[in-house]
């Protein structure tokens, strides 16, 4: 019977040595196969390899941001528990409103969901920094509203919504945006991949 690492350090070695062993020669460059790894490795999903999208300034925008100290906004309270730790190491405020009482009533009277009320929220914040979206489309499609309408864009948005409605389509809308974005094509997304999109980035701004 073959004796599996038990360690955490060493079952992430053992985990990225098969993914790299299965992917075989993906043609990424370094920096965009770090954070492909990781969606990969998040998931399990090899089919990151084919659907993911990296802006070609991304890494680069995404890992200034972070060792400038720029807040991190999220759609979602699990997204914002999977990176608090690293963006601590680096003086990075996360910030999540989708739980604000004023976001729940804003959404409520004017009938919009809360993910974009709670972009609405953060967006003066975004100035500069990181928005990543693991959840909701509808928090994207408003982030993109709010752009196009006048706010001051993100560094890098982090656009992975899941889902079988409007998931595909918001993620679509941004990579038609001029500003540096990391996506996947399809429905397919979540606040897991969102979360390790961030940390793979935060690896290397902490490695600098």
């Amino acid at each position: 019977m073959t004796q599996l690492p038990r360690q955490p350090r060493e079952i992430e070695a053992e985990s990225f040595r098969r993914i790299e062993a299965q992917a075989g020669a993906h043609g990424l460059a370094p920096e965009v196969w770090a954070v492909v790894r990781r969606m990969i490795h998040t998931t399990a999903d090899f089919d990151y390899l084919n659907i993911a999208r990296v802006h070609y300034k991304a890494v680069a925008a995404g890992g200034a941001s972070l060792r400038a100290g720029r807040t991190v906004v999220t759609d979602t309270r699990m997204l914002l528990a999977g990176i608090r730790k690293r963006l601590e190491r680096l003086g990075v405020d996360g910030l999540c409103f989708i739980d604000e009482p004023m976001v729940a009533q804003e959404a409520h009277t004017r009938g919009i969901t809360r993910a974009a009320a709670a972009m609405e929220r953060a967006a003066p914040l975004l100035a500069g920094g990181i928005a990543a979206i693991g959840n909701a489309p509808t928090a994207l499609f408003r982030l993109l509203e709010l752009i196009k309408e006048g706010a001051a864009p993100p560094a890098l948005i982090v656009g992975l919504p899941v889902g079988l409605v409007g998931a595909a389509e918001a993620k679509e809308a941004l990579l038609h945006q001029d500003i540096p974005y990391i996506t996947a094509a399809g429905p397919k997304g979540g606040s897991a991949v969102a979360a390790a999109v961030i940390n793979a980035l935060a690896i290397t701004a902490l490695e600098i």
